[in-house]
């Protein structure tokens, strides 16, 4: 029997060891059997037996974690009671949390139950930090915020932006319902937008009507999600005020509005001069604009008395145009009254204090608000635009009172514009005749102009072909009379005589001496200076015949490419003589390899013999010339530089143009003459001419002339 019950209690100890050590073999953590002085006795877990057991707490802990077992055992065998203690351990996955569960299991050991708690650890303080991170966003959240049943609608939370702007404090709505409160305007916007909830699973952009604990009536946009707390379906709800930029909407719509109005009315102004399509037009368009009643246009007639003259009505009420009463009484109760206010606001008939004339007028067309504004021209007032509204009193906006304000500007304007297109066509009308009798005159005069004109011409051409005959004879005659006249001596030298045989010049003129009368000898000098005479006269009449052409045909050009340099070459071979018989030098500095121009060298040949003939006859003997060449841009600018005699600003800036010199001039008519066309060959050529004179630097011209372009240029004026 002894030995059936041991037997019996070894079975039993057997399974129950069994069964603890399944027990322990399903628990996750690691387990750590530990003595009284922190020996490792037994271990379970990822490491082997060898590494733990026998070890102490100090050669496998860190010393500080060490400490806080071994005081956490002492403690344990002491209380037996079970300690907790966590505690970080540097792993080669980086800082990891334990936490240990000590119990009694000896009379001097404990048992060890060691868990990893670093994701838990990491999921509270994420969780936490989220729960911060709400808490904070709901608290100071700009806008409203409210968290409440999804069923009831009961109130569980609200921030500060919910209490500014209801004005109820959190006391008066936690735990109440928003319908016991009063804040939807419309009950059945909740209904709706629990539907969508339901349908959608959200809500954003909502535009519902909330009344405040004020009784004010705001537009709020909500959005709204389903959340759960503690298990109770919840919603949380974000609001925004929107009434103001809801407001600010409509403003600046009625504001494009009215732009648009007063775009139309203004153009219509400019277009038309039919004041009555004007006037019409307006009072429809402002009705549409206000949606008014009434609106219509009273102007001031020659009986001192207000004519309605345009009018939109709608059909339900009367209109004024009908209203035949003159009572001068009423009509100068509102003159009084626009001309005092300026803008007469009336949004009540009934709170207004008017005469009983002006009342009884109101009631028979139906008043019961009124909005009028005077049109003035200048001082005076010219009419009055008014707008009614008959179903029920108003309340006018300033924006409309803007409006009307300026489309009466406008049409004072529109007004002013028929009165002087008026005037304007009468004025028209005695312009018109005054035209055409000054077209009149001015053709006669025209008319005589082109005859004068005409004799002009035939005079120029008959007086030069006539001196120019005569001269051309003169110098015949004296040239012949140099070749084979009588020989002379003395002071007189070889010369002629008048009178003897062959040299009969009784034609010339009636008071030369006859045959019969004796030979009057003549010195050759002046017989030379009669021929240079008439040579120079010869020169002027070419010249005067040449500009008249220039002025007539304009100058025509025959352009070619030249090269300047070998064209300059030819220019100086033709002006030698004159250098030579003046003692001048002339220096010429004109590179090589200097671009073609295009040009008429005729006429280019002529504007430099010209040029240096002016030059040499106005300055004194023995001068020193400089000609120089070079590409500006792409032109070629020359320069003609010499020592002469200096010229002020005057001469300067007159030496090109055409006018008669003075009679103690330093160079004649004639030689001014040809400056002037030298100036229009190089205009001709799309070129400018200048000269420069200073007394230290000496006299220089100067004259432009374009390069050859890529492509030729046939000959033009």
């Amino acid at each position: 029997m002894k030995i059936t019950s041991r037997k019996l209690r070894e079975e039993k100890l057997l399974q129950a060891e069994a069964r603890y050590q399944a027990i322990v073999n399903a628990i996750p953590d690691t387990i750590f059997c530990i003595s009284r002085d922190g020996e490792y006795l037994d271990f379970k877990g990822e490491y082997t037996t060898k590494e733990i057991v026998g070890k102490k707490l100090w050669e496998i802990l860190p010393a500080n974690v060490a400490l806080l077992k071994q005081e956490a055992i002492t403690k344990t065998l002491a209380t037996n009671t079970l300690q907790v203690c966590e505690y970080q351990l540097s792993t080669p996955g980086g800082v990891r949390d334990y936490q240990a569960r000590l119990v009694k299991s000896g009379e001097n050991e404990v048992l060890a139950i060691v868990r990893d708690l670093t994701e838990p650890k990491q999921a509270e303080i994420a969780l936490q930090s989220l729960a911060q991170k709400f808490s904070k966003a709901f608290r100071c959240s700009p806008d409203p915020i409210t968290i409440s049943t999804l069923k009831e609608g009961r109130y569980i939370e609200v921030n500060d932006s919910f209490v500014q702007l209801s004005g109820y404090q959190p006391s008066e709505v936690l735990g109440r319902t928003a319908f016991e409160l009063n804040i939807w305007v419309n009950p059945s916007d909740r209904t709706k937008l629990l539907q969508q909830l339901e349908t959608q699973g959200s809500l954003r952009n909502q535009e519902i009507k909330f009344r405040k604990k004020s009784g004010e009536i705001i537009l709020v946009q909500v959005a709204a999600e389903v959340i759960e707390l503690d298990g109770i379906p919840c919603l949380l709800a974000i609001s925004r005020d929107i009434t103001e930029r809801k407001q600010t909407e409509e403003l600046l719509h009625l504001s494009a509005q009215r732009d648009r109005l007063l775009t139309k009315t203004l153009m219509r102004i400019r277009q038309s001069l039919n004041l009555n399509e004007i006037l019409q037009t307006t009072v429809n368009e402002v009705r549409e604009f206000l949606q008014a009643d009434r609106v219509f246009i009273a102007l001031n007639d020659s009986c001192d008395l207000f004519k309605m003259i345009a009018e939109s009505v709608n059909p339900q009420y009367p209109s004024v145009l009908n209203w035949k009463k003159k009572d001068k009484t009423i009509l100068q109760e509102l003159r009084t009254k626009l001309l005092t206010d300026k803008v007469r606001v009336v949004e009540d008939i009934t709170q207004t204090t008017v005469s009983s004339h002006l009342a009884a007028l109101y009631q028979q067309f139906q008043t019961k608000a009124s909005l009028a504004v005077p049109i003035m021209l200048g001082k005076e007032l010219f009419g009055a635009l008014i707008a009614n509204s008959c179903a029920k009193p108003r309340c006018w906006q300033q924006i409309e009172i803007d409006l009307l304000q300026q489309i009466a500007e406008q049409l004072a304007i529109a007004i002013q514009q028929v009165q002087l297109y008026q005037q304007l066509e009468q004025l028209n009308n005695n312009l018109e005749r005054q035209v055409e009798e000054r077209t009149a005159q001015l053709q006669q005069k025209m008319q005589e102009l082109q005859e004068i004109n005409q004799v002009k011409n035939v005079f120029l051409h008959a007086v030069s072909h006539d001196l120019r005959t005569t001269v051309m004879g003169n110098l015949m005659v004296l040239k012949n009379l140099l070749q084979n006249g009588g020989l002379g001596t003395g002071d007189w030298g070889q010369g002629g005589r008048l009178g003897g045989q062959g040299n009969n010049l009784s034609s010339l003129s009636p008071h030369l001496p006859t045959s019969s009368t004796p030979p009057i000898p003549i010195p050759r000098s002046i017989i030379e200076r009669m021929i240079q005479g008439n040579d120079r006269q010869l020169r002027m009449i070419d010249s005067l015949l040449e500009i008249h052409s220039t002025e007539v045909e304009g100058i025509i050009l025959n352009q070619e490419i030249i090269q300047f340099r070998t064209f300059i070459g030819e220019v100086i071979k033709s002006v030698e003589p004159m250098l030579r018989q003046n003692q001048s030098q002339l220096k010429t500095l004109v590179a090589e390899d200097l671009p073609l121009v295009t040009a008429d060298s005729v006429k280019l040949h002529k504007f430099f013999v010209d040029l240096f003939t002016y030059i040499l006859q106005t300055n004194p003997p023995g001068l020193d010339l400089l000609l120089t060449a070079k590409v500006e841009a792409d032109m070629i600018r020359c320069t003609v530089q010499f020592n002469g005699t200096h010229m002020s600003k005057l001469e300067c800036d007159r030496l090109f143009e055409l006018y008669v010199h003075e009679p103690q001039a330093r160079f004649s008519t004639g030689i001014g003459l040809k400056m002037y066309l030298s100036r229009q060959i190089i205009k001709a050529h799309g070129g400018e001419i200048g000269v420069n004179s200073n007394r230290q630097c000496g006299v220089s011209f100067w004259f432009t002339l374009p390069l050859a372009s890529k492509y030729y240029v046939t000959p033009s004026k």
